[in-house]
C-alpha cells in the first residue's frame, strides 16, 4: 500500500528537518510531500537538501506565496491521487501531531474498516498538552458549535491530523471545497460523512509547538463559525451533495 503524508509548511525551518526524519524513522514506507508557501526562512531549501538523502521518498510542491491550508490541502490530494497513493494523510510540521501514531492512523482505515481516520483530542484518552485555558475553550467550544450545527458524529471536527482512503478523495469534487482556512477541516470531514463513509476518531496527545509561530487568526476563527452554518444551510435547502459529489461517482 503506498502512504503519503502532506505537510504543508510555512516558516517551518526549525521543525522541518526534525519532523521528517521523524517520519522516515517509523520505518513504514511513508512518503511526504511538503507544501510550501515561498516560506521566507528557507523552509523549501531545507527540503530540497534533504531530498538528496531520500529521494524516492520526499516531494516538494511550492507556491507563490501564502495561499491558504485549504488549498494546499487540495493541491496535495490531487497530486496523490495522480500518483496513484491508497491513503493519504494530513499532518502539521511542528509536532503537534506525533509522526509514530501516523501508524495508527492508517491501522484504523486499512485494519479496522473506516474509509477516514481522525486523530482526535475529545475522544477519551485523547488529550491536549500545553494550551492556554483561552486556547482550549475556543478549540473545544469550536469542536461542540460543529457538531451541534452539522448533526456530524465527529468529537474532533476541526482535527488537522487525518488519513484519508483514496476512495474518499476519489469521490469528491475536491474543488467544490469552499474553505481554506478554520472551516476546511470541518468540510472535508462533513463532505466525507455526506457522502456515506464511515469515519472513525482516534485518540491522541496534541502538545503545542514548541519553535515557530501559530497560523490561528480571528479570520480563521470567523471562517469556522460562519462556514458550518452554510454547509449545513447548503446541505438541508440547496445542492449541496449534488456539487461536492465528483461527477460519475454513485
Amino acid at each position: 500500500m503506498k502512504k503519503l503524508v502532506i505537510i504543508p509548511t510555512y516558516k517551518e525551518k526549525e521543525n522541518i528537518a526534525q519532523i521528517l526524519e521523524a517520519i522516515f524513522a517509523l520505518n513504514q514506507s511513508f512518503h511526504v510531500l511538503i507544501i510550501d508557501d515561498n516560506s521566507p526562512d528557507g523552509t523549501a531549501e531545507i527540503v530540497k537538501e534533504m531530498q538528496l538523502r531520500f529521494p524516492e521518498a520526499l516531494f516538494l510542491l511550492q507556491r507563490s506565496g501564502k495561499l491558504g491550508l485549504g488549498t494546499a490541502y487540495i493541491m496535495g490530494f490531487k497530486w496523490a491521487i495522480e500518483h496513484d497513493y491508497d491513503y493519504i494523510f494530513e499532518m502539521d510540521a511542528d509536532f503537534s501531531h506525533d509522526p509514530a501514531d501516523l501508524n495508527r492512523l492508517y491501522e484504523a482505515c486499512y485494519n479496522h474498516g473506516a474509509d477516514l481516520s481522525v486523530g482526535s483530542r475529545y475522544v477519551p484518552g485523547g488529550e491536549i498538552e500545553n494550551w492556554p485555558l483561552s486556547r482550549k475553550i475556543i478549540s473545544k467550544g469550536g469542536a461542540l458549535y460543529s457538531k451541534l450545527f452539522t448533526w456530524m458524529p465527529v468529537n474532533d471536527p476541526t482535527a488537522g491530523f487525518v488519513c484519508y482512503s483514496k476512495k474518499v478523495l476519489q469521490a469528491m469534487n475536491l474543488d467544490a471545497i469552499r474553505f481554506i482556512g478554520y472551516a476546511f477541516q470541518i468540510e472535508m470531514k462533513f463532505a466525507s460523512w455526506r457522502l456515506g463513509f464511515k469515519i472513525s476518531e482516534v485518540p491522541i496527545v496534541f502538545r503545542d509547538r514548541e519553535h515557530g509561530a501559530s497560523k490561528m487568526s480571528k479570520g480563521i476563527i470567523k471562517e469556522g463559525i460562519t462556514g458550518v452554518f452554510a454547509m449545513q444551510w447548503q446541505y438541508i435547502f440547496g445542492d449541496y451533495l449534488k456539487r461536492i459529489r465528483k461527477q460519475g461517482y454513485n
